[in-house]
């Protein structure tokens, strides 16, 4: 039996094992999105691909990778030797897109696969139909790259230069992917001969041993946090903006279990697999629903295999978040945020302490590359720029930040990075005033972000979400700014797609802009509820407007700038007065809450008008506990004036019951849409849609 102290001893080497190999890769390098944004991550895996060590990275990345090993092993069998590189990137072989490239190195100790120390690292471009490879409207995953099955890079320590060749004459800027995948190769070096060192001083069998406890121990850690939920079923749904080939918004669902230690959450209801980017692996499913419970439950606890234990996580097969080949999958990090989204919403009722108001649910990959005449190279400028987090019980959201998921990035690329390297202007970079959602707590702001060319042509590409349906608030807070990418020609805004956040290899010139504006998080409770102070200091430091300030939180300055307190309680209760309550409609019947992929409510005509809401315009059902639900409106003179139709689904989702108040509030999308129009609802009578 390992004694206690010699445990933790382990525990700790192998942790700084990966922080070493984080720090090795930060400083060899070749390309900017490692060296600069850290755009990798680490992890040390025993022989059976279970994750044993990891540090601070990104969530996306690790937690997929233990299926990864997995799948080689099981491909390779006992045909793993010393000296061996694993290579995959594959989406079906617990990838996540193609630009994320797999490195796993097995480490023998006396002739005993021990441990694989491996790397999950994005290379800036894998071939495919544009520069960057991410796409916003790619339809199958032969346009976003090189897709890279388990293979051996490196046999018995020499280099399979056939495979090598072909890989790289695939990819653009192959210097740079060459000297990337070496650096990568190099740092899991670094790493066996850390675990030899180990190995060395406390023994195999005493190792393994170790390693075993730990993950049994941080099982039986994570098991009693999740017996403090309430046993119960939580529900919850949410949209991502669009599948990239129609403006149609795409729906994700989720039932939570929670049973004494155990959690199951299941995702039947969530839409097919489509002809664009937004498809994801079970793997990145599974990764998101873990983040989530790791976050809310502690934070600081390690993460290994054991943490994965008491979580179950099921989807349908051909479904968005369990995608079959030939889905295109660049966009996995716009689903794995959106899964993340609903997990969260479904969980603000069981915890409503511990849930932040929604982040900016995005990676913003934002491309702009081509040919430059000087260098006579490609060149590819990759930005991901940060947002808001939400507010929270205790703060307002953070802003121009990394959320939670996200691990050590960079916020932005550097000015002198960009310039230094690349046929570009920065021109302007800012906080983005009223991007945070408001709140009695505020969500943070996103960035502004001004990038000019300085080249006679290139391409822009954007794969982004929450540009349209914008990051939703708790406990009625408000929804923050949606994420905006566009650029300026001729002093006129233009969009570089058809759907807002999706575009593909969009002509610049000389001296156009790109604009990128990251979304803002969500608030937390009630903005009328806000310190009016608070208000006043965020229109000093630019964070919210004095229009803002009126409209959203009900706060009225003097002459001088201080606050107008008499102004402030008339204008707060003006503004109270002026939200549409209406009563809940008995919901028996479930027909009509489901029309073209996306939720409908049923409002009479004169509840309509009175509430502002318009036929085909989507808004939030806010209650006082918990992520409010989004659906669309139709009109329909059966239902009572003062009444609202939810259907049974919706009504649980939230809570609420036949005849209790709730209120609905028109939701701001992001860029101007025409709404759809629908058919009016047949005239019923009020026992037909209580039926």
């Amino acid at each position: 039996m390992v004694d206690p102290i010699t445990l933790e001893v382990i525990q700790e080497r192998l942790i700084s094992i990966v922080r070493e190999m984080r720090a090795t890769l930060a400083r060899v390098a070749y390309s900017s999105v490692l060296y600069e944004a850290r755009d990798f991550s680490c992890v040390v895996m025993n022989a059976r691909g279970e994750a044993v060590a990891q540090s601070e990275d990104n969530p996306g990345h690790i937690i997929p990778l233990p299926w990864s090993v997995r799948i080689a092993i099981e491909r390779f069998r006992d045909d793993i030797n010393p000296g061996d590189v694993i290579l995959i990137n594959d989406p079906y072989s617990g990838g996540t897109h193609l630009n994320d490239v797999a490195v796993i190195c097995p480490v023998f100790v006396d002739g005993k696969l021990l441990l694989f120390p491996a790397i999950r690292a994005h290379w800036a471009d894998v071939g495919g139909m544009t520069p960057g490879s991410l796409s916003g409207t790619s339809t199958e995953i032969f346009q976003e790259g090189v897709r890279i099955p388990p293979i051996k890079i490196y046999e018995g320590g020499k280099l399979v230069r056939g495979v090598a060749d072909l890989m790289f004459a695939n990819m653009r800027v192959e210097p740079e992917r060459r000297g990337d995948l070496q650096a990568m190769i190099e740092t899991c070096r670094t790493a066996e001969r850390r675990i030899n060192e180990m190995a060395s001083k406390f023994g195999v069998e005493r190792l393994l041993e170790a390693i075993g406890v730990i993950l049994d121990r941080t099982e039986a850690q994570i098991r009693d946090l999740i017996g403090r939920i309430p046993d119960g079923v939580y529900v919850y749904e949410d949209y991502l903006d669009a599948s990239g080939t129609t403006d149609d918004p795409v729906l994700l669902k989720t039932r939570i279990e929670v049973e004494g230690t155990d959690v199951h959450v299941d995702f039947t209801g969530t839409a097919p697999q489509v002809a664009g980017p937004i498809n994801a692996s079970l793997a990145v499913t599974t990764t998101a629903v873990f983040t989530i419970l790791k976050t809310v439950l502690d934070p600081d606890l390690p993460v290994n295999q054991g943490a994965f234990r008491p979580v179950r996580v099921t989807a349908p097969e051909g479904t968005i978040l369990n995608a079959r080949f030939p889905a295109a999958c660049g966009g996995f990090a716009e689903i794995r945020r959106r899964t993340q989204s609903v997990v969260m919403g479904a969980l603000s009722r069981a915890l409503p302490e511990a849930i932040a108001g929604d982040v900016k649910g995005s990676a913003n990959h934002c491309y702009v590359g081509g040919l430059n005449p000087e260098t006579n190279s490609h060149f590819i400028f990759y930005e991901y720029p940060a947002g808001g987090t939400g507010g929270y019980r205790e703060a307002d959201g953070s802003s121009a930040f990394r959320s939670f998921d996200e691990g050590d990035f960079s916020s932005i690329q550097p000015v002198e990075s960009i310039e230094n390297e690349l046929p570009l202007v920065i021109e302007r970079t800012a906080m983005r005033t009223d991007s945070g959602g408001p709140g009695t707590m505020r969500g943070g702001l996103g960035i502004e972000r001004d990038v000019r060319v300085a080249i006679a042509r290139a391409s822009y590409s954007v794969l982004s979400d929450r540009c349209i349906i914008p990051p939703f608030g708790l406990h009625g807070g408000e929804a923050g700014a949606p994420n905006s990418f566009t650029y300026r020609h001729d002093g006129e805004e233009r969009q570089p797609g058809k759907i807002p956040g999706k575009a593909t290899g969009c002509p610049v010139v000389r001296d156009d802009v790109v604009l990128m504006r990251s979304a803002g998080g969500g608030g937390y409770g009630d903005p009328l509820a806000r310190d009016p102070e608070r208000v006043r200091e965020d229109v000093r430091l630019g964070f919210v407007s004095e229009t803002a300030a009126s409209d959203h939180y009900g706060v009225v300055f003097a002459r001088d700038g201080s606050v107008d307190g008499a102004a402030t309680a008339a204008r707060r209760t003006a503004l109270d007065a002026r939200r549409c309550h209406l009563t809940v409609a008995a919901h028996g019947a479930s027909d009509g809450e489901y029309a073209h992929g996306r939720r409908y409510i049923q409002v009479h005509p004169v509840a309509a008008k009175r509430g502002g809401l318009v036929e085909g315009v989507p808004i939030e059902i806010v209650v006082p506990i918990g992520a409010p639900l989004r659906a669309w409106v139709r009109y329909n003179d059966a239902i009572p004036p003062d009444a609202v139709w939810i259907g049974p689904e919706g009504a649980a989702m939230i809570g609420v019951a036949t005849g209790a108040s709730v209120r609905l509030r028109v939701l701001e999308l992001g860029h101007a849409i025409a709404p759809k129009v629908v058919a009016p609802m047949p005239a019923r009578t009020p026992e037909t849609v209580s039926a």
